[in-house]
């Protein structure tokens, strides 16, 4: 006798997918996007990045090394929810402290599986990424007519602002460097560390340890800081982090701030929303894309070099490169689709990339953006 589905997921057109539903029970509407990445779905969940959205993984073995609290790049899992093919198994890592249906439960996420995620996959790439609702009810019970005109009826990520919601409340300092074996995550600095302001719009982790590991001493500050509190550290540097959401709704009290960070002639380095942020700040546009970059194994061109990085990418929004001003160079761009994915200002230390060099895809082909920033401080320090 066939099980009753206990999951469902209703896109807005009317398609209805139905699975088996583990961690939390409950109702979520949020965006659906599929994430290409065979490894990393714990720090998927948890990218800041992925806020009001549900994840459809393509690769089918989720949740097969479990998860540990070393790879949370949030305190918290961020995703609505998941979407996989093949139900999580029992961890199979020495790494592991739990299993992941059990630790979306603790948590208060919602995930299916069973579902045919090939078929998904394609329906979001061929119609962009849809509105959604996912229901898991261990009863089995769900209104689907309901489901679907909530995902209908839902407003959509452009126009919102999730950066705020996101970030921190308050100011802290970070110094926990990369994990080394067998030792864990490092702390040590050099003697007089870079002094660098990060702007929190969904800050990861791995990105504040990779600035740690440049030499800085981070300052994190909300997204909502003034320039004023900025300058107020006296920074050699200041980071603009990922985040999710509509750079321009988040560009309203962002781009002000950042404008009279750039008359400062600060080193800036920007990631993903920072990226946006940055080129809104400078004169760009950014676009929503039809179903986004997400994924680990992204190919990107530096223009300047020729060398081919094998990126992680998180973002459903892009800079319109036809709209960077003069004097702002576009560095990077994407081989999948040719979308913007890197740029500079001439003769200035300011520079950002719409991929994520923490993540390690290629693994390292990426590090060098980091050196680059903290080389700039040490130029500017010295005069």
């Amino acid at each position: 006798m066939e099980q009753k589905p206990t999951a469902c997921l209703a896109l807005a057109d009317g398609t209805i997918f139905y699975g088996r539903g583990f961690g939390a029970a409950g109702e979520v509407v949020a965006e659906l996007v599929f994430n290409t990445a065979m490894t990393g779905y714990q720090e998927i969940m948890t990218d800041p990045s992925y806020a009001a959205q549900v994840v459809t993984f393509t690769f089918p073995h989720i949740g097969n090394t479990g998860v540990t609290p070393e790879d949370d790049e949030a305190p918290d899992p961020v995703a609505a929810g998941i979407v996989v093919k093949w139900d999580p198994t029992e961890p199979s890592n020495w790494r592991a402290a739990s299993d992941l249906a059990a630790w979306m439960e603790r948590r208060g996420r919602i995930g299916i599986g069973g579902v045919d995620t090939r078929r998904l996959t394609r329906a979001i790439r061929q119609q962009g990424a849809p509105h959604v609702v996912l229901a898991h009810d261990p009863e089995g019970n769900f209104d689907i007519e309901a489901m679907v005109a909530r995902a209908r009826n839902w407003p959509g990520l452009v126009g919102m602002d999730l950066a705020r919601e996101v970030s921190c409340t308050q100011s802290y300092r970070w110094d926990e460097g990369m994990w080394r074996w067998p030792g864990g995550f490092g702390s040590e600095r050099p003697e007089k560390p870079l002094r660098v302001v990060a702007l929190d719009y969904g800050a990861k982790r791995n990105i504040l340890r990779s600035l740690a590991e440049a030499g800085a001493d981070v300052t994190v500050l909300p997204a909502t800081a003034t320039a004023e509190e900025v300058l107020a550290h006296d920074p050699d540097g200041v980071f603009l982090s990922n985040g999710p959401g509509d750079p321009a709704a988040t560009g309203e009290y962002a781009v002000p701030m950042i404008q009279k960070l750039l008359d400062r002639d600060l080193p800036i380095f920007g990631i993903c929303l920072g990226h946006q942020m940055l080129a809104l700040a400078l004169g760009a546009k950014t676009v929503k894309m039809s179903h986004g970059h997400h994924g680990a194994n992204h190919p990107v061109r530096d223009k300047e070099t020729g060398k081919v990085e094998i990126t992680s990418m998180n973002h459903g929004f892009a800079v319109d490169a036809q709209t960077l001003p003069e004097g702002v160079i576009e560095t990077h761009v994407s081989l999948f689709d040719g979308s913007n994915c890197g740029l500079k200002v001439a003769d200035r230390p300011v520079f950002s990339v719409q991929y994520h060099p923490e993540a390690s895809p290629g693994p390292q082909d990426s590090a060098y953006l980091f050196e680059r920033f903290a080389e700039a401080m040490r130029e500017r320090r010295q005069g």
